[in-house]
């Protein structure tokens, strides 16, 4: 019988959704009567945690976007030997025949040290794929200075030679370090039996660097309250939410409404702001907002636009919207095109081109965004990704995962 759950994730607080979604399911573990332990690189301790009486083992350290040391950063980004001595002693005090481990993140913090402990280990691991950082250098496929999709093969001489880094090309260097030691000593994803992809498109571009591992869907939770949908049909107003970076193809969307001659709202902040002013002096830029002022600019919306240059792995913008019953504008080439029923609950865009999204938000009337809004509601509503769901479909990997472990015992 399953009693023990240990959780991993880079970071103990919510600064993202990765971080949010690894908390989360603790949380909901700890509510279905497990006893979750929460192992974490650096915090602060969310509240959720502890409330739920989540034991939490945080090493207390920096990750390289706040440690003031950047080489002592840098160095244990590549090999954090203290996260693998203190998870080897953790699992010590755990019996494999009643506990799972499930990874999270470990790219930003924790680092490929870890995965040497897991994978030679006798505890059953399942690690979920929040990112591509199993395979690509800088965790997303995409080449930032082109700002498109990279196919390259990662570790490939042309991904050597090649710097598709955000920064400048020590940084790839540095990440090359980093992937090669995943790889390499950290047994990632060669030594990994099981791993939970959260979208298709994730899972087909992921399968081939995988080493056969079996491959479970388990989807994000989504956090929304059931109410009526949005004004849609007497909404003006197309908006992007997020950061405002250049792989969100925030440029694309502020070009495309000021062609369109529509009103265009930027939810987020980053450093596309200046940009995106150049661009569309009209647009509004929101800055940061609360989780219920973000609903409250969806709810004012004709449309979403989700117009990401890379292939993402399950945004939640999209569910959020379909939550309200507000259509989205999506990317096919990304994961949102997955949750995206075209011309049913939102529409395709075939390419990443200003004049064709342009096109698109002209052609939206409020009665045909109604519709679209309308559709992607019901089928939200149908069968609602709720924290509960998450919780029931992983506890369903893990009894999967432990059947097959009893059976078939896998060599390390």
């Amino acid at each position: 019988m399953l009693r023990n759950v240990i959780v991993i994730n880079d970071h103990a607080a919510i600064n993202g959704g990765q971080a949010k979604v690894a908390i989360q399911s603790a949380v909901g573990l700890a509510a279905a009567g497990l006893n979750v332990v929460f192992f974490a690189g650096s915090g602060p301790v969310a509240e959720e945690l502890t409330t739920a009486g989540v034991r939490v083992e945080c090493l207390g350290q920096s990750d390289i976007g706040s440690n003031p040391s950047r080489l002592q950063a840098m160095a244990q980004g590549v090999w954090n030997r203290t996260a693998a001595h203190r998870l080897r002693d953790v699992l010590r005090a755990f019996d494999a025949a009643d506990t799972i481990v499930h990874c999270h993140g470990f790219a930003k913090l924790l680092s490929g040290a870890i995965g040497a402990v897991l994978t030679r280990q006798p505890i059953p691991v399942v690690l979920t794929m929040h990112e591509y950082a199993l395979a690509c250098p800088n965790g997303g496929f995409f080449h930032y200075p082109d700002n498109r999709i990279c196919t390259r093969r990662p570790l490939g001489l042309s991904c050597l030679s090649t710097n598709c880094d955000s920064r400048r090309a020590a940084f790839k260097a540095w990440r090359i370090a980093r992937q090669i030691a995943i790889n390499g000593p950290g047994n990632m994803p060669r030594g990994l039996t099981d791993i939970i992809s959260i979208s298709p498109t994730q899972r087909r571009v992921m399968q081939p660097y995988l080493h056969g591992a079996r491959l479970h869907h388990v989807g994000n939770p989504v956090d929304a309250e059931r109410r009526p949908p949005a004004p849609v049909a007497t909404n003006d107003a197309f908006i992007l939410i997020g950061r405002l970076s250049k792989e969100k193809g925030c440029a694309l969307f502020a070009e495309a409404a000021q062609q369109a001659g529509v009103p265009a709202i930027f939810v987020g902040e980053g450093e596309e702001r200046d940009t995106i002013a150049r661009i569309n002096p009209q647009a509004v830029i929101t800055g940061w907002q609360t989780p219920a002022q973000v609903m409250d600019w969806i709810d004012r919306a004709r449309a979403v636009v989700f117009s990401s240059l890379w292939y993402e792995c399950q945004p939640l913008v999209p569910l959020e919207a379909q939550a309200r019953g507000v259509p989205v504008i999506v990317g096919s080439w990304g994961a949102a095109a997955d949750q995206i029923i075209d011309d049913v609950d939102g529409i395709h865009l075939r390419h990443p081109d200003a004049t064709a999204l342009a096109e698109v938000l002209r052609d939206l009337t409020g009665t045909r965004a109604a519709t679209l809004g309308s559709e992607g509601y019901r089928r939200f509503w149908q069968s609602p990704p709720t924290r509960d769901a998450h919780v029931a479909a992983l506890l369903a990997v893990y009894a999967d995962v432990r059947s097959r472990r009893e059976c078939e015992p896998v060599a390390r």
